[in-house]
């Protein structure tokens, strides 16, 4: 009999998981953005494989908020990616799990490589089985699909979802099985409607994951068909060559799944990577969102209130964005006097904290300048370090009154939610290299 499906909550939102075997390591497993836990069961293939990753480990199934068995979005304004982060937590949290190996296939591979920069204590390994950081060609990423064979890929999909039509396009090796094809087109119908395969589909064709692979600190083993059409094979071998330590394995096949050709050699691989990868170090580099505020026009307001009113003026002021960032879940780091630096898990939550911070300052007359950055940065015992820092400091240099300015990796980690960003165009920073494009931010 197939597992449990149970719920964890986050916030009013349910999370459909499962968990199956005993372990160690316990094992996340994601077949993309779309899954459905309980339908996953009825194709014997998959079952089966299912089965042997939970002899060798503690499986973990779940299915993101607006597909499958969770709880529903609304489509018109898509949380931030960061949120996809955020209900893997929750699942952990609810069934134990302290740390956990991420085995992510195709587009789940931002989510899987978000939560390891970010949370690398919690992160034990990585398996990213035909993921890719970028999936659309730019300038500086000739490898990725061009925009417009991109757009005739979420055409077909979005006029040919539910129907058998597709099921070549992920499972090549089965689409002559009639058996499978009707199991196929029904499991495409549970995981989303294609309103919602439409919006999630958008969002994936900007996401750009790049900036993140430097940061990623897990033992990371990277699974490539040769033949899988949707992502070419040198997008997977870019993900090795930027992930540190990384390792490649290119196997025969066409499928979008490691279930259904050969799989007991990537069983084996994932087997022998899991086993080697059982070891535990202390986090001290961490992808975060840093935030940094400046009190317009602080010294001559301080000038015009005097020493003592200037002083009471701030305190309210540091109570104010103390409440504000804890109920964001975000970290104070240090008020630096007209001012503060804080950290956020999440480049979403720290945007909508600048801006209700900025609200509830104009409201005692204060107005503040706002600098986002996201990167990497050095934990201490007397606050945070790293280049990620500095970077929001200039940022938020550039930023006019009222305005929260973002780098562009900011913008990219929440693309396709309802966060309005504007294009400010590229900038020099202060003290930092190379031309930064910038975006206000307008939640």
């Amino acid at each position: 009999m197939q597992p449990d499906t149970k719920y964890a909550w986050l916030g009013r939102d349910r999370i459909a998981y499962q968990v199956l075997g005993q372990g160690p390591p316990d094992l996340v497993v994601s077949f993309g953005t779309f899954s459905h836990v309980d339908i996953a069961w009825e194709d014997p293939g998959l079952d089966l494989f299912l089965r042997m990753l939970a002899s060798f480990s503690r499986l973990i199934l779940f299915d993101r908020c607006g597909t499958g068995a969770s709880d529903p979005v609304v489509l018109d304004a898509l949380p931030p990616w960061e949120r996809y982060v955020e209900e893997l937590d929750a699942v952990l949290d609810q069934v134990g799990s302290e740390r956990a190996a991420i085995m992510a296939h195709v587009d789940g591979g931002a989510m899987a490589l978000l939560f390891a920069a970010g949370r690398p204590e919690r992160t034990s390994a990585l398996v990213l089985v035909n993921c890719s950081a970028r999936w659309v060609a730019a300038e500086d990423y000739p490898i990725g699909i061009p925009l417009e064979v991109a757009e005739g890929i979420r055409t077909q999909i979005d006029q040919l979802w539910g129907t058998d039509a597709l099921v070549g396009t992920w499972a090549a090796s089965r689409a002559g099985d009639e058996r499978f094809r009707r199991w196929a087109t029904k499991y495409q119908r549970a995981m989303a409607s294609p309103r919602t395969i439409q919006a999630f589909t958008s969002t994936f064709l900007e996401l750009d994951s790049r900036p993140i692979l430097p940061l990623v600190q897990a033992p990371t083993l990277v699974l490539a068909k040769q033949g899988f059409q949707l992502v070419p094979i040198e997008q997977s071998r870019y993900l090795a060559e930027h992930i540190p330590h990384a390792k490649l394995v290119e196997l025969p096949g066409t499928d979008a799944l490691l279930a259904w050709e050969t799989p007991e050699r990537a069983l084996d691989l994932i087997e022998q990577f899991l086993a080697g990868a059982r070891r535990s170090t202390e986090a001290t580099r961490v992808l975060q969102t840093v935030l940094f505020t400046d009190i317009v026009g602080s010294t001559q307001r301080a000038r015009q209130l005097g020493d003592r009113r200037w002083r009471q003026v701030l305190t309210v002021h540091d109570e104010l964005a103390s409440r504000v960032i804890e109920e964001f879940r975000g970290r104070l780091v240090e008020t630096t006097g007209d001012g503060i630096l804080a950290t956020f898990d999440g480049p979403g939550r720290a945007i909508r904290c600048a801006a209700a911070l900025r609200d509830e300052l104009a409201g005692i007359g204060l107005h503040i300048r706002v600098g986002l950055h996201t990167g990497e940065i050095e934990l201490r015992e007397s606050g945070v370090g790293g280049i990620a820092v500095h970077i929001a400091a200039r940022v938020m240099a550039t930023a006019k009154p009222a305005e929260i300015r973002t780098s562009r990796t900011v913008r990219d980690l929440v693309v396709g939610s309802d966060i309005a960003m504007e294009d400010l165009g590229t900038h020099s920073l202060k003290g930092v290299e190379g031309a930064w494009q910038l975006f206000a931010a307008k939640p």
